[in-house]
């Protein structure tokens, strides 16, 4: 496996508050040598967008590349940075991993993304607000597409509604007054639509940081949109879990997802 660091943009970063480490936003590659193009994930990492945790990414790209597939995993910008600069980030990665699809050897008809929590908001935000691409445009990267192929979500934030809403992530995205209209914009199940990636979700039911009702109602849009999808909601398990291997029963989720992605891939 090849580990790199790449910078989102080589030049000024749009929206950059500064030059720090966190003001540069990047994708850390881990790639399997070779010359067979695969399949490739980014992965984004929760956190409330106000950090991004640790067991969530590095663990989780490596898990990917036992697999069989690229792992990319994104340092994206969290508070105080507010949106639109996290889905910015998470778009232009979507956008660099097909730009250097032969360099990397990446199918650039198989790119995903994963997330968990925030960083399943984000990954769903990709995935359910994304354009084409832009072929007349200057910059070379911003001709590709930025729409997931595929998506995961592991207890992810989904709405930002008063009943289900994750309070924090929505303060640290938009502010302490955010106006309804960008909630609702925000709000990802109202925004499926028949071109929405085939999903892959899992949930615990007793999760007290970020109710289970936010997979529930992603999974109902896919399902009134006829999206391919398919959701795991176990009984029991704290809310930020990463790949679960100290739970005895949500363990089982890598598996199951391994079997949904060979099937993903399979079928493309």
């Amino acid at each position: 496996m090849t580990v790199a660091e790449l910078p989102l943009w080589t030049g000024q970063v749009p929206g950059a508050l500064g030059n720090e480490e966190e003001d540069r936003p990047s994708l850390i590659s881990y790639l399997i040598p070779g010359d067979e193009r695969r399949a490739a994930v980014v992965v984004c990492p929760g956190g409330g967008y106000a950090r991004r945790a640790a067991h969530e990414g590095e663990p989780i790209a490596r898990w990917l590349n036992s697999l069989g597939l690229h792992a990319f995993v994104l340092r994206y910008r969290v508070a105080p940075y507010r949106h639109p600069y996290p889905l910015m980030d998470a778009q232009r990665a979507m956008r660099l991993v097909r730009f250097k699809a032969d360099e990397w050897k990446v199918n650039p008809e198989l790119v995903g993304i994963l997330g968990f929590s925030a960083g399943g908001h984000l990954a769903s935000t990709v995935g359910t607000h994304f354009d084409r691409g832009t072929p007349s445009s200057s910059d070379p990267v911003m001709r590709h597409s930025c729409r997931p192929d595929f998506m995961i979500l592991c207890y992810p934030v989904i709405t930002f509604s008063e009943t289900s809403a994750h309070v924090g992530s929505i303060r640290n995205l938009l502010g302490p007054e955010p106006s309804d209209e960008l909630c609702r914009h925000l709000s990802n199940e109202l925004h499926v639509n028949a071109d929405t990636p085939p999903t892959f979700l899992w949930h615990t039911a007793n999760d007290s940081g970020v109710p289970v009702e936010n997979s529930l109602l992603f999974a109902a849009a896919l399902s009134r949109h006829g999206v391919p999808w398919e959701m795991h909601i176990f009984a029991d398990g704290r809310h930020g879990l990463g790949l679960a291997e100290e739970h005895p029963e949500v363990k089982a989720w890598p598996g199951l997802c391994a079997r949904w992605l060979a099937k993903i891939c399979a079928d493309s």
